[in-house]
């Protein structure tokens, strides 16, 4: 890892990928070393923001370069499941794509765990790793001008969830009403670093479950 400093209340760390980026991200929001104010995880880098009035630079910049990623930040976060009606517009083209066929197509989707990486784009917007690599598709060569809030699509090694209507590239599989940001809620974000998802093919879906296997299921959010 590599340790840049961004101003004089911020380090960027700079990663291989995104599951060290979030190894890291969980080790240090699990300690939350002194001075550390909060902490931002993208594809491949962390920016650690500080109050200098707590901690030194140089002092932080030890403890980050002593802190190993945890194995943890891939399988150890709270496990949800969203309800998914596979009807979008890119899912025939996506089977004949990959030769799984639509149904194929909704199998590998479903079938694997995924974990929330970091988040952008838009508020409530989740990057998901775990993907089944024979999904892996680009993203379209020229983007929608409008894709509907909760369209769940895939591009890359990515699956994510549109919170709100907005210009985008992902190829759709099909979509979701669960709400992916609600600022009422204690935590606006459905999809936060660290969470592991899963999808669950319905005809109608209208709300989502935590894994039963995992913890008490949560009231249905409407």
């Amino acid at each position: 890892m590599k340790l840049l400093p961004c101003g004089d209340q911020a380090f960027l760390v700079e990663a291989e990928d995104a599951e060290t980026v979030l190894g890291l991200y969980t080790a240090l929001n699990e300690t939350r070393p002194d001075g550390i104010t909060e902490l931002v995880p993208a594809a491949s880098t962390l920016l650690v923001r500080f109050d200098p009035r707590l901690v030194s630079s140089t002092s932080l910049a030890e403890r980050l370069a002593r802190t190993r990623p945890s194995s943890a930040g891939r399988r150890g976060g709270e496990l949800i499941t969203i309800p998914v009606s596979y009807d979008g517009e890119d899912l025939a083209e996506i089977g004949e794509r990959t030769g799984l066929g639509v149904d194929g197509v909704i199998a590998a989707h479903t079938e694997a765990e995924h974990t929330v990486a970091f988040g952008g784009f838009m508020p409530g917007f989740g990057y998901l790793t775990g993907l089944d690599p024979r999904l892996y598709v680009p993203r379209l060569d020229t983007s929608r001008t409008r894709v509907p809030a909760g369209a769940v699509a895939i591009a890359g090694e990515y699956t994510g969830i549109y919170p709100r209507s907005s210009p985008g590239g992902w190829r759709l599989l099909g979509h979701t009403e669960v709400a992916l940001w609600d600022p009422e809620r204690p935590e606006p974000a459905l999809l936060r670093p660290g969470l592991r998802v899963r999808f669950r093919p319905v005809s109608r879906p209208s709300a989502y479950l935590i894994d039963a296997r995992d913890s008490p299921p949560l009231p249905a959010i409407r």
